[in-house]
Formats: C-alpha cells, sequence, structure tokens
C-alpha cells in the first residue's frame, strides 16, 4: 500500500512564543511529523557535495556588475553612500521580460537566471514593491533546497538586500533551509520576511530548474497584491542597488559585520527542530522508532531534507542511522527527481517491499513541505477516505489520500 499526500503546512499556526495554543494529542501528530553581471565569469562547475559539512569551502564569485547601456540617458554607476566599512552602488539596468510573479515564486531553467542581471532585477524588484518599513534596517530569512545555482544566488541576494537598507540577513549554513524551516526561522526570530530559494520537486542541475519566492514576517508566502507589484515592477525597473560587502563563506556558522550590515550564518536545523519537538510528541514516536517490531526507512532523495534526517530521525528519535537513505543533499539531487511517488521513489518502493523490508517506509520532496510518499505493509487505506478519519493510525492533514 503507497499513500501520496500533499501537505498543508500543519504547523504554520503555531508560534514559538505560544500564543496559539494548539491541541496536539492525536497519534495522528505523534507519528507524522558565464556573462552574468552577478556571476564569476568562469563557468559554473557542477558540485554534488555534502552539505553538512561546516569545513567546506565556499566557491569565489566575485561579484561584478554590468550597467545597461540601452539608453543614451542611462547614468553610469554611481555611488549613492560611503562610510568606512560599505559602499552602495546604483547600477544601471533596464526591464527583462518573462518575470511574471505567482504566490509560488519565479521559476525558471538555470540558465535563464544567469542571464544578465536576470535574477538581480528581480530582487530589486521586490525590494521596490515592499513598503520601506518591512525590510529597512529590519532582519530577512535565506535558505533553499540546496539545488544548483543556490550558492552563486545567495551572495547575489545578500549583496542587493544591503544595497537597499536591510539590515540583517540571516542565511542557512551551505544554503540550506527547507521551505518550512525558513518559515519557523522568521517567526521564531521575528524577522521581515524570508527568501526561499527553490524549484520545489523539479528536477536540479545546469540544465534544469531554479525559483525564488519571498514569504512574509508570518511565514507565509508573499501575497497576490504583492507578486503583482513585483511583476510591475519588473517591466520598469531602471537600477539596482548593491553594495560592496565581500562573499559570505556559507559554509561557517558564524556572525559577520560591514558596518551596519550583519550576515549570521545560521544552523539549518535547530530552529526547525525545537518547534518539530513542541508540535510533536517526540516521546512517543521515539518508543515507536524503538520497538523490535517495527523497521522504518526515509529517503530524503538527495534533497534538503537530507540536512534534517539525521538530526531529526537519528539523533532525536533513536532511528538507526541506516534507517536514513540518499540522505546526503546534492545539487543535482544525484541525478534524480525528488518528487516523491511510485515512480521517483522506485528504489524506497523496491527496499520496502523486498526480502525482509522494513515496516515503514517515507520520503518528502526537494523542499521537504509539499509531497509525501508514505508506505506501510500492514495498513490498506481507500483513496476516498477523509485523512481525518485515519487519525489514530499516523496522518493528519485537510487532503484526502491519494493511493
Amino acid at each position: 500500500m503507497s499513500v501520496s499526500l500533499k501537505l498543508d503546512t500543519i504547523i504554520s499556526s503555531y508560534s514559538f512564543n505560544k500564543l496559539v495554543s494548539p491541541s496536539i494529542t492525536d497519534a495522528s501528530l505523534s507519528l507524522l511529523s558565464i556573462s552574468s553581471p552577478f556571476l564569476p565569469k568562469s563557468k559554473l562547475s557542477l558540485r554534488n557535495r555534502s552539505r553538512t559539512s561546516s569545513s567546506s569551502s565556499n566557491p569565489s564569485s566575485n561579484v561584478i556588475v554590468k550597467a545597461s547601456t540601452s539608453s543614451s540617458s542611462s547614468p553610469s554607476s554611481t555611488t549613492l553612500s560611503d562610510s568606512e566599512d560599505i559602499k552602495i552602488t546604483s547600477v544601471p539596468t533596464k526591464p527583462i521580460e518573462g518575470q511574471k510573479t505567482g504566490t509560488s515564486g519565479l521559476r525558471k531553467k538555470v540558465k535563464v537566471f544567469m542571464q544578465d542581471n536576470y535574477l538581480a532585477n528581480w530582487i530589486q524588484a521586490l525590494f521596490n514593491s515592499l513598503p520601506p518599513e518591512d525590510f529597512k534596517n529590519g532582519s530577512l530569512v535565506l535558505g533553499g533546497d540546496g539545488r544548483y545555482f543556490n550558492r552563486e544566488a545567495a551572495q547575489i541576494i545578500i549583496k542587493i538586500a544591503a544595497g537597499n537598507g536591510v539590515g540583517k540577513i540571516l542565511v542557512g549554513r551551505d544554503g540550506i533551509l527547507s521551505t518550512p524551516a525558513v518559515s519557523a526561522v522568521i517567526r521564531k526570530r521575528k524577522a521581515n520576511g524570508g527568501f526561499i530559494m527553490s524549484a520545489s520537486h523539479n528536477p536540479g542541475g545546469p540544465e534544469y530548474d531554479w525559483g525564488i519566492k519571498f514569504n512574509y514576517n508570518s511565514g507565509q508566502p508573499a501575497p497576490e497584491s504583492i507578486t503583482d507589484k513585483i511583476y510591475g515592477n519588473t517591466l520598469s525597473i531602471f537600477e539596482i542597488k548593491i553594495a560592496n560587502v565581500p562573499d559570505v563563506n556559507l559554509s561557517k556558522i558564524g556572525v559577520t559585520e560591514y558596518g551596519s550590515f550583519t550576515v549570521e550564518v545560521i544552523d539549518p536545523v535547530s530552529d526547525y527542530l525545537e518547534l518539530m519537538k513542541y508540535v510533536f510528541d517526540f516521546e512517543l514516536i521515539k518508543s515507536l522508532l524503538s520497538r523490535s517490531d517495527f523497521r522504518f526507512i526515509f529517503d530524503a532523495m538527495h534533497a534538503v531534507t537530507g540536512a534534517y534526517a539525521k538530526p531529526i530521525f537519528v539523533d532525536s528519535l533513536g532511528a538507526e542511522p541506516d534507517s536514513i537513505v540518499n540522505g546526503v543533499p546534492l545539487e543535482d539531487f544525484g541525478h534524480g527527481h525528488p518528487d516523491p511517488n511510485l515512480t521517483y521513489a522506485k528504489d524506497l518502493v523496491d527496499i520496502l517491499y523486498g526480502e525482509n523490508g522494513p515496516d515503514f517506509g517515507a520520503a518528502s520532496d526537494g523542499r521537504h513541505n509539499f509531497r509525501l510518499l508514505c508506505m506501510m505493509k500492514r495498513l490498506a487505506l481507500n483513496g476516498s477516505t477523509p485523512l481525518t478519519k485515519w487519525r489514530g493510525r499516523g496522518f493528519e492533514t485537510r487532503q484526502q489520500l491519494i493511493v
């Protein structure tokens, strides 16, 4: 029996300060829980490397600015402010077609985002769309699913954020933060919002997809009223404000200050794990995983959940280390497709239904918030049965099972 769940973000209403007092007593919740102006001139290489090592080196990406020359009236790069530690420059640009933005952000092929000023224009258009009080001298969160181009994009976003007066950027180590983790960090640390670098369950790599979206201080995606403004501003943009801050070493947790601008590289797991321990009964789950007659396997599909699987399942819940497979986040998801279903999670299916296979198997999508494939040998579910009727069996969502 296999179950594919389209997950609502069931934790979105729970706050760290417990202003909301949820009733979390159900057993269900216990179980589920190039020439680009902002890129190096050298060609980007695909780096299939562990994202959990704090000792890995950060690639050099000397940010250069390419001023648009489409209009004779366009000024050259202009220094807007200059202090002892930071310089902000206004760089002329011109609108780029095809930046229509929805609540899921902007998604295109990597090669599109690597075009001259493509990402930079969109980021600047976003700042142009927000009231100054929503970001000036405030803090923003930055992270993503670990796919190709995320590290380079993070450096671009940091520099433009500084150029627009943001006071602090909180970025996940190695640029890693799952979508629900970004939401958790925003709410816990009372940030003004956050950038999520992800193209959901779409494949990653130089020939594949990349995406970006913005969440507000509630942790939820920016509403249509804002995404429409972003698109409108992409059609009229004429300058990009960029600060001369150096590239940040994303692989090392710590705080770096550049005058009044601060970048803090944070552990991508800790805030999210704290929230999970608040929402779910970890002791009850741990008692299940410790039973001799229950075996569990989780396939991270070489996506963002690989950074969370060991700290949560192994270190906190006591699962065996070998219960985690494909647990290293890779920029191309190990040449896979992080869309957990019976086709793309076939390896997990084969393990579960193989000789002496585990009792329960699960896999999540690339950004850890949309799809979850659950497989149990001992439970047959009717695909039309509302999930609320299975709350005691480990499932809880407002959607229905798709078997």
